[in-house]
């Protein structure tokens, strides 16, 4: 339904997106990621015909969006992030206009109807807009987006401004509309791009960084298994918690610990990484037995969105703090991009970093064990 091929835009020297390609299918809802500056928003322009291309092509169900815009774009409805309203308008006067304008053959009045319906505008269709709060103007934009029907369906930020039971209901609706439409999603809200997405694109300095599900990405970024485990020592203090997120580190297979809060009176989580290969589970059980410690909370933890979007678009990991800490002792993962195109984890070689850090002038002369807190 949407095939970009080699899509390119270049600002003078600068180049904001750099010879993308993917396809979305009929019926796929799209979840389109990338950090501010990323090219993210310059995709969607040329998806939408808003800005050309440098070079590359964008088809529209087979349509060529520079070469027969008229024809591309009546098969887009589009949301961008600021609605394109008439603010002095009412609701139901600036739905009929976008229903002309867009030269909708639909009945008129039972399909606005259930376009309202379906938006949750009901109440306020004699409205002026410019009364309206930002999560009806959403909602109105939302509308517009609607009105001829599209199969393709491109949303920037359709979520801005909604309390948390509109939002749940906009991304119910977003699903329903998957059903008919091909969507492509833009948000900064990860849990929802997550919870709608049939597929991810993550874009980063202007090129395609990952592009599968949630979980096909964090088998291809991430040779790391956690486990988060919540553990009360015997004597309920912090000599407690430094003891335990000592031993953890002695048991084989264990990567890296990291002694977060205490959820109780001398009772912390500690998160763990593992080399991947090894169940330890059995072990860190066995330990506190002898120990006389009681493990309250074992978890594994999978990697979220968030973690596979800081992966991608931070290079040097998941928990780069700002607090200072150095995690040297942390192993390190790189991504690196292979022969096939696809994303791979590579754990760096302590010994290489180290000499990286020498000539750079910027090694640290201080030992720190696992990142503990």
């Amino acid at each position: 339904m949407i095939e970009v091929r080699n899509l390119t835009k270049k600002y003078g020297s600068k180049t904001a997106v750099n010879n993308i390609s993917f396809k979305v299918e009929k019926g796929e809802i799209l979840g389109f990621l990338g950090p501010n500056g990323a090219g993210k928003s310059t995709t969607m322009n040329m998806l939408t015909g808003y800005i050309s291309s440098t070079s590359g092509e964008v088809l529209i169900d087979g349509t060529d969006i520079l070469e027969e815009p008229k024809k591309a774009k009546s098969k887009i409805g589009y949301l961008p992030e600021i609605p394109p309203l008439y603010v002095d308008m009412t609701v139901d006067a600036y739905l009929n206009f976008m229903y002309d304008l867009k030269k909708c053959k639909l009945p008129r009045k039972a399909h606005l109807k259930d376009i309202c319906t379906r938006c949750m505008l009901q109440d306020v269709r004699h409205r002026i807009i410019k009364n309206l709060s930002k999560g009806y103007r959403q909602r109105v934009g939302l509308a517009q987006a609607l009105i001829n029907n599209p199969p393709v369906l491109i949303l920037d930020e359709p979520t801005v401004g909604l309390d948390p039971s509109q939002i749940i209901e906009i991304r119910t609706l977003i699903k329903k509309l998957g059903k008919r439409h091909t969507v492509i999603l833009s948000s900064h809200i990860l849990p929802e791009i997550q919870a709608v997405c049939d597929r991810i694109i993550i874009i980063n300095r202007g090129e395609v960084a990952a592009d599968g599900t949630a979980d096909e990405i964090a088998r291809d970024i991430t040779n790391e298994h956690k486990m988060v485990l919540r553990i009360e020592g015997l004597t309920h203090t912090a000599d407690d918690k430094r003891e335990i997120a000592d031993a953890l580190r002695a048991v084989s297979g264990v990567k890296y610990v990291r002694a977060d809060m205490e959820r109780e009176k001398g009772i912390y989580d500690y998160d763990v990484e593992t080399d991947g290969k090894t169940d330890v589970r059995r072990d860190i059980n066995k330990l506190c037995a002898e120990k006389g410690w009681n493990i309250l909370m074992l978890q594994l933890s999978d990697l979220t969105l968030e973690d596979i979007f800081l992966k991608i678009t931070m290079d040097d990991g998941l928990n780069k703090q700002n607090d200072g800490k150095d995690d040297s002792s942390k192993p390190k993962i790189a991504i690196k991009r292979t022969q096939n195109g696809k994303l791979k984890a590579v754990q760096e070689d302590a010994e290489e970093k180290a000499d990286e850090n020498a000539e750079e002038g910027s090694a640290d002369s201080s030992e720190n064990n696992g990142g503990e807190e």
